[in-house]
């Protein structure tokens, strides 16, 4: 099973190759809309189903305040952290699953306003990284970070938000000295605690029972930087396409959807003119400001729009998501259910979801 799902994977991936896709593949009309804020308020449009015992939620804080200038000496990097946690909670606001991820991504900046990465590099995330993050080898940690941050997801699981951010961290951001999760966990833990609180806050009835097995998912890419002229700023830029899917019996019991573009813009002597302490946010919480109906013509936002697709997927295989009929675009295809609902680009979605069965 494993093997064919990881097939229909690499097929999706390569037709959104064919399609000139690259990092987020559903924007619309090369819409160039505002990008800048945090956490991401995920949005049904009352297309998601509203049975099942468990609400399913997902939060994306992102912060590029580690960033730096080009100097004559050194190069600059524009340096992007984006957490991501996803929880299933049930009827009782008990915490019943929990994931997190991050994506530590860069890319250099030369005192000529030059890219100094190789912005076509692939981009994983700390838990794709396991024990290449280095933690252990380089840091001299007592675990990897995946390995601590799973233990942190363990301790939150079973616990109601206010039980678990009352025992997981000390006023130091920490796990309190002597507790169980300091026996495993010495990173610092504040974002990761208030992550999973907002993706907590953000969840709902999709069609998740307490049980079903929860998977978060990314697509990230670097490919849309570009270098700085005299005439016009370089942008570094980070696309991040999220999925935080459900399953029972080999079918998607909940789907949420959401994506990222993280636009830093510097200037031709390696100087960063963007703001860095301004939110991120993603294109759910931007919602109508993302601008696909007042700028691109569009009949429905993004956030609907693929809020309507995790609701059309939600009951349905691997398999049958892949066989989506779409156009060489990878759009829904004229005449389809999707169709009336989905006019962007789904293959990117598609990879997603095939990438949730094959983890």
């Amino acid at each position: 099973m494993k093997r064919t799902v990881l097939s229909l994977l690499a097929l999706l991936l390569c037709l959104c190759l064919l399609c000139g896709c690259s990092g987020t593949t559903v924007v619309i009309n090369d819409c160039k809309c505002p990008q800048n804020g945090t956490t991401p308020t995920p949005d049904t449009n009352n297309n998601t189903p509203a049975s099942g015992t468990a609400k399913t939620g997902l939060a994306v804080v992102t912060t590029v305040a580690d960033s730096t200038n080009a100097t004559t000496d050194k190069s600059g990097e524009v340096k992007f952290d984006v957490t991501i946690a996803a929880v299933t909670v049930d009827e009782n606001g008990v915490i019943a699953s929990c994931v997190i991820d991050a994506v530590p991504a860069s890319v250099t900046v030369k005192a000529d306003g030059s890219l100094g990465s190789d912005i076509t590099a692939a981009v994983p995330t700390k838990n794709e990284l396991g024990d290449n993050y280095g933690m252990v080898a380089w840091g001299g940690a007592k675990a990897e970070w995946d390995e601590q941050v799973a233990a942190l997801c363990r301790f939150a699981e079973g616990k109601t938000v206010d039980a678990f951010k009352s025992g997981a961290v000390n006023e130091h951001g920490k796990a309190p000295d002597g507790s169980d999760l300091a026996s495993s966990a010495t990173i610092y833990l504040g974002g990761y605690v208030a992550a999973i609180e907002a993706a907590a806050k953000n969840a709902a009835h999709c069609g998740a029972d307490s049980g079903d097995t929860l998977k978060l998912v990314t697509l990230n890419s670097l490919k849309n930087s570009t270098a700085a002229t005299a005439e016009q700023n370089g942008n570094a830029q980070l696309d991040t396409d999220v999925a935080v899917v459900t399953m029972k019996d080999g079918k998607i019991t909940s789907c949420l959807i959401d994506s990222l573009q993280a636009k830093i813009a510097f200037d031709v002597s390696g100087t960063i003119t963007s703001d860095l302490s301004a939110p991120l946010p993603t294109k759910n919480e931007l919602g109508d400001k993302y601008g696909m109906v007042a700028w691109g013509g569009a009949k429905a936002e993004w956030n609907e729009q693929a809020a309507a697709f995790a609701a059309y997927v939600t009951g349905k295989t691997a398999a049958e998501v892949a066989g989506i009929a779409v156009d060489e675009s990878t759009k829904p295809a004229d005449g389809s259910d999707l169709s009336s609902s989905v006019t962007i680009a789904v293959g990117g979605f598609q990879a997603l979801i095939a990438k949730a069965f094959a983890a």
